[in-house]
């Protein structure tokens, strides 16, 4: 069987030797040693002031959102063309989805529809960036700073990824990244957010500890949402082949569009100027092709070959958010377009050309 994904691990000589000390400490949880040491080496490696560490990326976008101590109810613009944690995340720290649409070349929010949705309600934007595709984080900024609005990226994708040299993990006011075991670099489960806000160190070190900043402290209401050894040890040992990890996946991904690009009824995203990607996911987009997507997805499933419909459906069909005034995928008619059309191919480091070869030849098949 080819799954989707597959996730990138070190040795087991490799972990067992990182892991072998917290059998001294007893040190598990709560800050420990390695925990101190992945988040100094991600600043490092990501150019960042300030990294804080979480067990899941969920809470910590979670934890950014209610530390930014936006108003209850304030409206937050974002896109539908996302995994479900976003919106949820969003929903969860009392504040209101508005769903902007998605442009049709990266699938990244169409920043010329964000101004039309601004209301003096509006607190912040959350675009997402998708399958490794950075947004057009230049004209969000402009926007952002013209009508006094704070940006929170959902950077789940973007581990890795730079922009003319500059780290994705830069971008706006602060950016939220997973370390799920499904991504390109992993803690098995965890996450992170990054910025250069000096005063919000103490305030999400305290609110993913219980909102705890001492025994007898307790200055907010938070939860438990701490990273601990295991995981922390597990991306320490990840983080150090990150890179050659990446250039196995640029492999897989180039023979993919040597396979693909070209096809008739087959978009593939353009790659983009300026940017060196992490090659986290490889969608397609069966348009007008030989067989629609669905059929791909069930001709490679008989082969035992797991691809994902993803992002499909939308946050913004969710029976939860149906009465929020922005659902409705009519309301965002590229986002749909796309997300009835898109899947993503089995991409991973030890997925060989072969492999891929393989997809390709079951995809590219004559309809009898």
């Amino acid at each position: 069987m080819i799954n989707v994904t597959r996730s990138s691990m070190p040795s087991f000589e490799e972990y067992c030797e990182e892991i072998k000390e917290l059998w001294d400490s007893r040190w598990l949880t709560n800050m420990g040693a390695k925990h101190r040491q992945l988040q100094a080496e991600l600043e490092q490696y990501l150019g960042v002031p300030h990294v804080a560490l979480y067990t899941n990326g969920h809470l910590a976008l979670e934890n950014i959102l209610t530390a930014m101590q936006f108003p209850k109810g304030g409206e937050v613009i974002t896109t539908p063309f996302t995994f479900a944690s976003t919106t949820h995340a969003i929903v969860r720290s009392g504040l209101v989805p508005v769903f902007c649409d998605v442009n049709d070349v990266d699938y990244t929010m169409d920043v010329s529809k964000i101004e039309e949705l601004i209301t003096e309600k509006t607190v912040a934007i959350v675009p997402v960036h998708v399958y490794g595709n950075l947004c057009d984080v230049d004209a969000i900024s402009q926007i952002a700073q013209k009508h006094g609005l704070k940006v929170i990226y959902d950077a789940a994708h973007a581990f890795g990824v730079v922009k003319n040299g500059v780290s994705a993990a830069n971008f706006g006011d602060a950016s939220m990244f997973s370390f799920h075991a499904t991504k390109v670099y992993n803690t098995i489960e965890g996450g992170a957010v990054t910025f250069a806000d000096d005063a919000l160190v103490q305030v999400l070190n305290d609110m993913r500890n219980f909102g705890m900043s001492g025994p007898e402290s307790v200055p907010y209401v938070g939860g438990n949402a701490k990273m601990n050894e295991f995981q922390a040890a597990m991306g320490i040992c990840n983080l150090r082949h990150l890179d050659a990890e990446i250039a196995k996946r640029k492999a897989a991904v180039e023979q993919y569009r040597k396979r693909l690009s070209g096809v008739e009824g087959i978009r593939l995203c353009p790659e983009q100027d300026g940017v060196i990607s992490n090659y986290a996911y490889f969608p397609a987009v069966f348009d007008g092709y030989t067989y629609t997507r669905d059929e791909v997805f069930a001709k490679l499933c008989e082969q035992d070959i797991i691809a994902r419909k993803y992002f499909f459906p939308l946050t913004n069909s969710f029976a939860c958010y149906a009465d929020y005034p922005t659902a409705g995928t009519e309301k965002t008619p590229a986002a749909a377009y796309i997300a009835d059309r898109v899947l993503t191919l089995p991409l991973y480091a030890d997925l060989s050309v072969e492999d891929v070869d393989r997809i390709c030849d079951i995809i590219l098949q004559v309809k009898d």
